[in-house]
């Protein structure tokens, strides 16, 4: 082998350091990201410990509540790596079945449509395109519903989503740091507060109803910190948008299939949508599957007859994703997760709620549903703060407390449209004593840091004189 490649059998049996992964990650990967994180000291490496903890290389282990929804049985839980061994083993069916029929495709296709029509049986008949990530979920949502609607112009997302990154998907997502230096996006998208129905239906008035192809909306918004919409919204919306000829798309991909208590968080407050988007716990935290789901007739408009190759995927379908999704939701459904979610859900929120009343110089609020939870801090600076400075300090403050949180022993996930939000998603199927435990670390935390000043005081000199470097740079600019 050329000199200097680095061969898997020496990864898999820990041949990388610590500290040269952090070296060549750096140099041949996201550089001022793992430079940031190595600035806060949540870098890692980390190995599991089991499913539900991490270790760094110094030993120390912490609870990992920080897997953004994609991790449902935590780290390479027994049961889903003891099933992928025996695919591996006894597995003939073709690998990337693009042009044939798949054993393993067909049976997570209809397992997800039963699932669906067990909530909402109106998509008894519904059809799934596979895909390998959530924004690519949305995107297949938008080309679908555009071929339903193809004289229609514009789309409908709002105030604090999150949909992706690729092109479609961040035109509606309205977060100036992201989209900004790709303008101009895709036309078309405008958006509405959330929450607020009627604002919806002055902005469908307005432009029209047979100029809208969709709406598309998070049944909770988690990316935005967790922020449920008032009650009665979405079932409104839907009626509002049936009435008007208006397709609706329901963005799972955080949401369905139990972190919030519910298989389908929509269907739950009311909605029935045309179309819905999932992927992150499918993939049961060892692989990438994102799927959409779409009613028969707007399915067929795009994939009809000779034009059923107008979309495709060389990896969506593919038999070892498939496998992995089609046993992720045996388990989900066996061990009946979102219930569970549910219950340690509500306790979890009584807990934070209790930490809010005891320290509301550091929380301003607390937010959650099922096991999906967000805290969010007051800023560390209490003077008036405007625009960038705004932005930076509010940054600055969850920045510091996922730092905090950290050398209390909670891995943490930061909130990509709430800058002073972080939240909690903890593995599904936590053991109630540890899952118990995280919150009397949050607990710590929050003692430690009875005022959002504390994180800031409690940060080394030296630390923050590099992440203050680190943001007033230029990518290259700053000396390690």
């Amino acid at each position: 082998m050329t000199t200097g490649f680095i061969r898997a059998r020496d990864v898999l049996e820990g041949g990388l350091s610590p500290a040269r992964t952090r070296e060549l990650d750096r140099a041949y990967g996201n550089e001022d990201l793992l430079y940031g994180l190595e600035l806060l000291g949540v870098a890692g490496p980390f190995r599991s410990v089991n499913p539900w903890e991490l270790q760094d290389e110094q030993g120390v282990t912490r609870i990992n509540a920080s897997g953004y929804a994609a991790t449902p049985f935590g780290e390479m839980d027994p049961e889903l790596t003891a099933f992928i061994r025996d695919f591996m083993e006894q597995n003939r069916a073709m690998g990337l079945p693009q042009q044939s029929s798949s054993p393993w495709r067909a049976a997570l296709q209809a397992n997800l449509v039963r699932l669906l029509a067990s909530q909402l049986p109106s998509h008894l008949d519904s059809q799934v395109f596979f895909c390998s990530s959530g924004t690519e979920a949305v995107e297949g949502a938008l080309k679908f519903a555009k071929a339903a609607r193809p004289d229609a112009k514009f789309t409908i997302s709002f105030s604090g989503a999150y949909h992706g990154k690729t092109y479609g998907s961040l035109s509606l997502t309205p977060n100036a740091e992201y989209q900004d230096i790709f303008r101009p996006l895709v036309p078309g998208a405008v958006h509405c507060p959330y929450g607020d129905l009627d604002a919806l239906e002055a902005l469908i008035r307005r432009i029209g109803p047979d100029n809208v192809v969709a709406v598309i909306v998070e049944p909770v918004q988690g990316e935005g910190g967790v922020i449920v919409p008032p009650p009665g919204f979405l079932a409104g919306l839907g009626s509002l948008c049936r009435h008007s000829g208006i397709l609706v798309i329901a963005d799972e991909i955080q949401t369905g299939l139990g972190r919030t208590g519910n298989w389908f968080e929509s269907a739950a407050q009311g909605l029935d949508p045309d179309i819905i988007t999932l992927a992150k716990p499918l993939g049961g935290g060892l692989t990438a599957v994102g799927a959409t789901i779409v009613r028969q007739d707007i399915y067929k408009k795009m994939l009809g007859g000779l034009s059923s190759k107008r979309h495709s995927n060389t990896f969506g379908g593919g038999a070892l994703a498939m496998a992995v999704g089609l046993k992720s939701l045996e388990m989900l459904i066996d061990a009946d997760l979102p219930a569970r979610s549910a219950r340690l859900g509500a306790a979890g929120l009584a807990r934070l709620q209790q930490l809010q009343g005891r320290y509301p110089d550091l929380l301003e609020q607390v937010r959650g549903k099922g096991m999906l939870q967000a805290l969010q801090f007051r800023p560390m600076l209490g003077v008036p703060l405007f625009g960038g400075v705004r932005d930076l300090v509010f940054e600055a403050t969850s920045l510091l407390a996922l730092r905090e949180l950290h050398e209390a022993r909670v891995m943490a996930n930061l909130s990509l449209s709430s800058k002073r939000t972080v939240r909690l998603s903890p593995a599904l199927n936590m053991p109630d004593d540890l899952y118990g435990e995280l919150f009397e670390r949050v607990e710590q935390f929050a003692a430690r840091n009875p005022r959002s000043g504390d994180l800031l005081r409690h940060t080394p000199p030296a630390t923050l004189a590099r992440l203050t470097s680190f943001a007033a740079s230029k990518p290259k600019s700053r000396v390690r």
